[in-house]
């Protein structure tokens, strides 16, 4: 028999349970720092220095943090399904937790990539990307995060992997940020879709669609069994 496939979109609410911030919960500050000056290509044009050290610093902080049980979950899940994850994230903690199949739409905090090549990209070991850290060409790394404003080259591919799914979850966001928050439009209209967060997003369009109001974590560790008993 073959396995059904989950496609499960994640946000930030599944890493902040491993204690890495969001900044939509601070008034638009991440951190403190305001996300144009840090988060957008006139950012880094004006100051890449700043941007530097602000990943420097997500970079020690991701490294401290260890994947919690709602990745855990996802993992377990590959036990009876087929299972693909499209993360909003740019953390690692769904492939430490163990995930095969992962798809990140916003680029990845331990990769760099060079500013004169964007298919040129490096792994970052460790915490530090540096001024004066080059790629082949000769010019400035930069981390190879998608910034606001910026394309985002893996959403094609993550629409098309929606609209394969058999059960659609969306667990830890709110469902704000396009064109992630799109996919969801992607799956048939057939298929169940699960929404687990505290903060109810407002997708009533979307038919066979069930809401969670719990923590990602918490919410999994309710849907799983269900999935099974309904699915396996």
């Amino acid at each position: 028999m073959k396995r059904r496939k989950i496609v499960v979109l994640t946000g930030a609410g599944i890493s902040a349970e491993s204690g890495i911030a969001t900044f939509r919960d601070s008034g638009g500050l991440w951190e403190g720092h305001k996300v144009e000056d840090v988060a957008t290509p006139e950012g880094w044009a004006r100051d890449p220095k700043r941007v530097l050290d602000f990943y420097n610093e997500r970079r020690k902080k991701a490294l401290d943090a260890k994947p919690n049980r709602g990745h855990e979950i996802l993992v377990e899940l590959e036990k009876d399904f087929d299972v693909k994850i499209i993360t909003q994230n740019v953390d690692d903690l769904h492939e430490r937790a163990g995930s095969t199949n992962v798809i990140h739409l916003h680029g990845k905090l331990f990769e760099s990539r060079s500013t004169k090549d964007s298919s040129l990209i490096y792994p970052i070991h460790g915490w530090e990307l540096k001024l004066g850290d080059h790629c082949n060409l000769g010019s400035q790394l930069r981390p190879n995060i998608v910034w606001f404003g910026e394309a985002v080259p893996m959403i094609e591919v993550a629409s098309i992997v929606a609209s394969t799914a058999d059960i659609f979850l969306v667990v830890g966001t709110s469902l704000l940020v396009y064109p992630a928050a799109g996919l969801i439009d992607y799956v048939p209209d057939r298929v169940k879709k699960f929404v687990i967060d505290p903060k109810k997003p407002d997708i009533l369009h979307v038919p066979n669609l069930e809401f969670i109001a719990e923590k990602a974590s918490v919410g999994l560790a309710r849907l799983k069994p269900r999935l099974i008993q309904e699915n396996v």
